[in-house]
């Protein structure tokens, strides 16, 4: 039997230092999919809130680019809106690999 292919994911994976310059350019929309209160206990400056189920329930609402970022707390969650965002055609999906908390750790800006 021939070995298949791996599945590819239809959007990117960036580690934070290389997102950090797309997020900051302002190209790119930015969305953090946690719950409230983890958005305010900290979270990238600039980013907009929209926890993962509302943005499941109606993502079309939500993503205004063709370019845009999802970020959670390490990854796993933004993955699933990154995966749905790609299913309704936006062009350009990235993830952020390892999330706010690997940005933190990075020593790169927060807000609380």
């Amino acid at each position: 039997m021939a070995e298949q292919a791996p599945i590819q994911e239809p959007f990117k994976r960036l580690s934070v230092d290389e997102a950090r310059p797309l997020i900051e350019s302002g190209e790119y929309e930015v969305i953090d999919v946690r719950e409230p209160d983890e958005y305010a206990r900290e979270h990238i400056p600039g980013v907009k809130l929209v926890p993962l189920r509302q943005f499941l329930a109606n993502p079309q609402k939500y993503v205004t680019r063709d370019k845009v970022i999802f970020v959670c707390q390490v990854g796993q969650r933004s993955a699933v809106a990154a995966e749905m965002a790609a299913a309704i055609g936006v062009p350009e999906v990235i993830n952020l690999e390892g999330g706010t908390e690997a940005w933190r750790n990075k020593g790169y800006p927060i807000e609380r």
